[in-house]
């Protein structure tokens, strides 16, 4: 399905490898994502493509299919295969248990730097993002590109559209322009922020200075690695470990990973290497001039559904099975055999599956992962 994009001629990307980090459950898209079916394996928006293949298509736009690795749990290995028929054969890094965004990427780019050397450049980026408009997000990775080359750990910071309290920020300092040639756009970053309530939000945006973090990263495997050698020195010996048979495959692979990867630190990579980095002056930003969304909840996905009437009600999946009176604003996810119907309900949430049936206002998507902590809490693994 991915074809290279026109605008790749003449940008040299030959040492830009792409790292895919698929983990994460999804939790406030319960009962949709669950545990053996994360969020990134569901075509989200209707468009015919899953969030991980509509990622490894614009990725493999850019760089090749051959250039392109994901990192992913055990559990989901066989479900990756089948939907991305054009990953390579080793392109595929099956993780036990999950150890994060830190631990996903170090191992897929130590094994890509024993392959191919450690002056390649490796990106990181989300199996579960929306982006629209490739050929911006190409322009913005080429950026990204030489600043890595320079030396720096390079993210692709998105404007900030509205004072959101769910994303954390990038605070912009001073350009980079006169040392990175092949990156007009790039600024030193100046730090990180957590996500802001809604009054330091507000007073973000007035600045102009700060962007949000979508946490993609681009950077030299080698700066990558002295960087984890420096910062998290445990889970650096760990990783190098695994990484020097991974190779070879069968036992050799199967005992290092028994050995290393159950006690390797559960950490984010922002954490664990952006934020101690930026206070040294090694993170660089270059501006993502793109749409992007994160899809974290159900309202978020409505946020990016057509309306399927003049009520503002969205609709995932098969609209002839919902039927709805005097309602307006609600998101329906119909999922099993059952028709629904809404009668005087405004802005609520309604995701209807086999063996589960989630109902809550819009206003309050957020919390669908505390009613999952609640079920889990009540050994209701069975639906989680």
């Amino acid at each position: 399905m991915y074809k290279l994009l026109d605008t790749m001629e003449g940008m040299d990307l030959d040492d830009f490898y792409a790292v895919i980090p698929a983990g994460g459950v999804g939790t406030r898209l319960w009962p949709l994502s669950r545990q053996d079916r994360p969020k990134f394996l569901y075509d989200l928006l209707g468009s015919g493509r899953t969030m991980i293949q509509g990622t490894f298509d614009r990725l493999a736009g850019i760089c090749g299919a051959d250039h392109v690795v994901v990192s992913t749990g055990q559990r989901h290995v066989d479900q990756v295969r089948q939907q991305l028929p054009d990953l390579a054969e080793d392109a595929l890094f099956a993780e036990p248990v999950p150890r994060d965004s830190t631990a996903a990427i170090a191992l897929a780019t130590a094994v890509l730097a024993r392959r191919h050397g450690g002056e390649i450049i490796v990106g990181s980026f989300a199996a579960d993002h929306v982006i629209r408009d490739d050929k911006a997000f190409a322009a913005s990775v080429e950026q990204a590109v030489a600043a890595a080359r320079a030396g720096y750990v390079t993210t692709i910071g998105i404007a900030a559209s509205r004072p959101s309290t769910a994303f954390g920020y990038i605070h912009q300092g001073p350009s980079l322009a006169d040392r990175i040639p092949g990156a007009p756009d790039a600024r030193l970053v100046s730090e990180f922020v957590e996500k802001p309530d809604a009054s330091t939000a507000q007073a973000y945006l007035s600045t102009g200075e700060y962007r949000w973090n979508a946490g993609m990263f681009v950077m030299q495997a080698q700066v990558l690695l002295d960087c984890l050698r420096r910062y998290k020195p445990e889970l650096h010996a760990a990783v190098m470990a695994i990484a020097q048979v991974w190779d070879q495959g069968g036992q050799a692979r199967s005992q290092s990973m028994e050995e290393h990867w159950p006690g390797i630190e559960k950490i984010a990579f922002d954490y664990a290497v952006a934020e101690p980095l930026s206070a040294a002056g090694g993170v660089a930003v270059v501006p993502g001039g793109f749409d992007w969304d994160d899809i974290g909840d159900f309202n978020s996905v409505a946020g990016l559904l057509p309306s399927s009437n003049r009520r503002n009600i969205k609709i995932l999946g098969d609209a002839d099975r919902v039927m709805y009176l005097d309602s307006a604003g609600d998101m329906v996810v119909p999922g099993s055999e059952r028709t629904v119907a809404l009668l005087g309900v405004d802005d609520m949430i309604v995701v209807d599956t086999p063996d589960a049936l989630l109902v809550a206002p819009r206003a309050r998507s957020q919390e669908v992962k505390d009613m999952v902590a609640k079920l889990a809490q009540y050994g209701c693994d069975d639906i989680l």
